[in-house]
């Protein structure tokens, strides 16, 4: 099990970055990290890496479409 609350805040960012381009972007998809994480970016993270870890096992960077993300950052 992936222990989230480990990730550094750049790490919380970027499996974030990699997790959200991986979905369909409606407005009922954000709204469901808004509602766990209100005015809270940290907790906004970790709701967004929880659903990806939820839906195919591991972090965006190591397993399922976020594999193949490449961030500008990566370039």
């Amino acid at each position: 099990m992936i222990d989230i609350s480990t990730l550094k805040l750049r790490q919380l960012q970027t499996e974030t970055a990699r997790a959200l381009s991986t979905m369909q972007a409606t407005n009922n998809n954000i709204a469901q990290f808004n509602k766990l994480a209100h005015h809270d970016s940290q907790l906004w993270y970790s709701a967004v890496i929880g659903w990806y870890v939820e839906q195919y096992g591991d972090l965006p960077s190591v397993a399922g479409p976020g594999v193949d993300v490449v961030l500008v950052m990566e370039k």
